[in-house]
């Protein structure tokens, strides 16, 4: 399950008292571009630079996150830095190997598997979800035979995201602590999302709208796993963590615990105390489920981007990128780039542009990006410590920091 991290549920968030104590948001403190107002010309970017802009990113997280750093692909090995603590009111440092939930970057591993799935010939993008998952996709003007496997894997269904429905907004944002444990199948995530209207329905011929939905990655794993003949764990785990050998990168399911090392996430409950909302099973479906680190993350996304893990013409579909049309929120949170199969495509200040698919959790915000070539990549890890940050302010800032990782000459 995706955690709600809309401007919508943050209102709600804050109109509950959960955030009672949260410090005072800090004016974005980074932008994109050089230094000399000049896209071609090219800067050292070494550790400074980078311990520079991670700066930027706490401040504009609201100056108490923990951020954790890497950049990967530089002439002189990997790049690190980090600002923050393990614990709250710990003197230790977050450990570079630290685990973390990576939240919607979980999409990316799903959609390469559908698309390894693809290749192979067990399904087609073009398949309907009725074919595969006959009146589940029902009801309330939902229709199935309407929409395809590659309306899932690109948010072009208009179905509704579950995430948004009254009653579970209310256990995660109001009972989080009694609900921690959560064990909801994502098949009665899907019933949920079925009780609601869709956003749109997809009309052929007609113009594409897109609308990001977390109940599009629930039926894209369940169609993967009558595909694929072992369950969505299953086939990330052998087809994508063991082959790249991410030895840090798991799925725990329904396990509450983080391996370790990890740094604790936290925020303000309604009694004004701390609460430690590191432990939970809230992100146990195919939306959401993975645990990695900067170093996985930045492997798995090099692997994909140098054809590793897709065939030209599968990694070629997955590029295929549509606009954003009917969901603003995502929109003012997100100004720039359009969006693929799991897969965003950003431009560069220098040229060009990345690929990224961000993580938004409980407490936590991942921030993966790698160059068109695959050659370099970056992720940022941001851990909360009371308030979630306005995730505008927070993109803007690291955006800034992975346009100067992968447009400036290593340092």
């Amino acid at each position: 399950m995706q955690m709600p991290t809309s401007k919508k549920v943050r209102a709600a968030v804050l109109a509950a008292a959960l955030l009672a104590l949260a410090s005072p948001m800090a004016a974005t403190a980074a932008t994109a571009g050089h230094p000399s107002g000049h896209p071609d010309e090219r800067r050292a970017y070494g550790r400074a630079a980078l311990q520079q802009d991670l700066a930027a990113v706490r401040q504009a997280g609201g100056g108490d996150v923990n951020v954790l750093a890497r950049v990967d692909g530089t002439k002189h090995g990997p790049l690190m830095a980090r600002i923050g603590t393990r614990t709250a009111g710990s003197s230790d440092p977050i450990p570079w190997n630290a685990h973390f939930r990576a939240a919607s970057t979980t999409k990316t591993f799903m959609a390469t598997v559908v698309l390894q799935l693809a290749a192979e010939k067990r399904l087609s993008l073009d398949d309907s979800v009725e074919h595969w998952l006959p009146g589940v996709v029902a009801g309330n003007g939902n229709d199935g035979s309407r929409i395809t496997v590659r309306d899932l894997l690109r948010q072009t269904s208009g179905l509704y995201d579950y995430i948004d429905d009254p009653a579970i907004l209310d256990r995660l944002i109001n009972h989080f602590d009694e609900d921690r444990h959560d064990a909801t199948p994502a098949a009665d995530l899907v019933a949920v999302a079925m009780r609601h209207r869709p956003v749109f329905v997809p009309r052929p011929g007609g113009a594409t709208r897109w609308a990001y939905s977390n109940t599009n990655y629930l039926l894209a794993a369940m169609i993967a796993e009558k595909a694929g003949g072992a369950s969505w764990r299953e086939l990330i785990e052998h087809r994508v963590i063991a082959k790249l050998g991410l030895r840090d990168t798991s799925i725990p399911g329904l396990n509450p615990y983080l391996p370790e090392p990890h740094v604790n996430a936290y925020l303000t409950g309604p009694d004004g105390k701390r609460l430690d909302i590191t432990e939970h099973s809230f992100q146990h479906t195919a939306d959401s489920g993975v645990v990695s680190t900067t170093a996985d993350l930045d492997t798995f996304f090099r692997a994909l981007a140098g054809g590793r893990l897709l065939p030209a013409a599968q990694w070629r579909e997955m590029r295929q990128t549509v606009q954003r049309t009917d969901d603003p929120e995502d929109v003012a949170e997100m100004p720039e780039g359009t969006y693929g199969l799991g897969l965003r495509r950003i431009p560069l200040t220098c040229g060009g542009f990345y690929y990224t698919h961000e993580g938004d959790g409980a407490g936590v915000h991942t921030r993966p990006a790698v160059s068109a070539d695959g050659r370099r990549a970056v992720t940022v890890s941001v851990t909360t410590t009371t308030a979630p940050p306005d995730l505008a302010a927070l993109n803007r800032a690291t955006k800034a920091l992975v346009d100067h990782a992968l447009c400036d000459s290593p340092g």
